[in-house]
């Protein structure tokens, strides 16, 4: 969750949604996002919406739950108000901050609570974050006896040096007995890597990669650094105290990702994840992609019906306020007009490997194809049975791909 929420027309009190909301809904998948806010530190690249024990303004981390559980019920409301079908949860993903700061029980209470008044499909994938150093065996036990499928462990790198320069506090050492510990209770595992770190070098990204690859994890995610602006290391670069990310250090660290990950088993499904397998792909950051239905529930939390986005008031404190006093939660709001709706959805399948139907672009974007075939960006064949898919050289210059898929003006 960003720092800085977005310009929109202020939310309703009551949280309706309008009527178009309800439209096509049946034909869509539903997800619960559940957004934990806090953090034992701040990371200095982090701008998500997190807190520290002493930004919370006498808000207490153990009434967070019972919280929560106020606008799970007040989103079942919401929507069968708004006449908005009811659909049990495809997906729900547990993330923050650092859920597994939390009791493991009051996750269990969290997800009780979307079983309890939206429903989980019965092959749902129930995915918790979490920090190596925040759990333990008899932790990860009682999130699978609750429901929970998949963990999703914050490796970044397995470099000691790189951690510090990224603030993270576990132990490389961790990873292998937490992962251990998650497959031995039934739950699928991902680990999550970041690369191009100011003083990450490619032999230190290598050593994280084939750290990560070892653990033999179902699922692994390598997002590049993104510098944010207000982040304590934009700051630092600006400061002259650590250099700027070398982007094209960053390309060859990607290569070399795809390179050993493809070596070991590992197939790439969106640009910067790759799975064992389609069964052990990420359905819920799937369902963004496919710009499916989602509630996001929390500080800060994101959601979107049916062309209609909103966000939820940043603070812990703002936001127990309200649902403690039965308003919705949140701040603003914007819908989505055909333009954007299209502009996103090319810019978010072009980064899922089925890529987008050649037949549901407009005339320029295809008539772009050629020219992005002949550029390496696209792979051919697919392209001839009707699917735009990214090369690698494409997965490298994504953004540029969208561009030429979409006309001009509306990009």
């Amino acid at each position: 969750m960003a720092s800085a929420l977005p310009l929109g027309d202020p939310a309703p009190a009551d949280g309706l949604l309008p009527a178009s909301a309800a439209d096509g809904a049946a034909d869509r998948d539903f997800s619960v996002y559940l957004h934990v806010p806090f953090c034992r530190v701040r990371c200095g690249y982090c701008d998500f919406n997190t807190y520290t024990a002493t930004e919370l303004r006498g808000v207490k981390q153990s009434d967070y739950a019972s919280q929560a559980v106020l606008e799970v019920e007040h989103s079942a409301r919401i929507l069968k108000r708004s006449g908005v079908p009811a659909r049990p949860a495809a997906t729900v993903f547990f993330g923050g901050g650092t859920p597994t700061l939390l009791p493991a029980e009051h996750l269990a209470r969290m997800l009780d609570a979307v079983r309890e008044h939206h429903g989980l499909a019965p092959d749902a994938e129930v995915t918790s974050e979490a920090n190596p150093d925040s759990v333990d065996r008899d932790y990860l036990q009682t999130l699978k006896d609750a429901g929970f499928t998949r963990v999703s462990f914050g490796m970044q790198s397995a470099v000691p040096h790189v951690l510090a320069t990224l603030e993270r506090t576990h132990d490389p050492a961790r990873v292998p007995l937490v992962v251990a510990w998650a497959r031995e209770v039934g739950l699928d595992v991902s680990v999550d890597l970041i690369y191009g770190t100011p003083g990450e070098s490619l032999d230190d990204w290598r050593a994280s990669l084939e750290h990560a690859i070892a653990q033999q994890p179902d699922h692994i995610s390598a997002y590049s650094l993104i510098v944010e602006d207000g982040t304590k290391l934009a700051r630092q670069i600006k400061r002259g105290e650590v250099a700027q990310p070398d982007e094209d250090l960053q390309a060859d660290m990607y290569e070399l990702a795809d390179e050993l990950l493809g070596a070991a088993g590992y197939e790439w499904y969106e640009v910067s994840n790759w799975a064992r397998g389609a069964e052990h792909r990420s359905q819920h950051n799937l369902a963004y992609w496919r710009s499916n239905d989602w509630w996001g529930i929390g500080p800060g939390a994101h959601s979107h019906v049916g062309g209609m986005r909103w966000w939820n008031v940043k603070h812990p404190s703002a936001y127990a306020d309200r649902v403690l006093a039965g308003d919705s939660p949140a701040a603003g709001r914007e819908s989505l007009d055909a333009g954007t709706r299209e502009f996103e959805r090319v810019l978010l399948l072009a980064r899922i490997r089925e890529g987008i139907p050649v037949d549901s672009l407009s005339a320029a974007g295809r008539l772009a194809v050629a020219g992005l075939i002949a550029d390496e960006l696209i792979n051919a064949r697919a392209a001839l049975a009707g699917s735009v898919e990214l090369t690698l050289r494409g997965r490298l210059l994504a953004d540029a791909v969208v561009r030429r898929l979409l006309d001009d003006d509306a990009a």
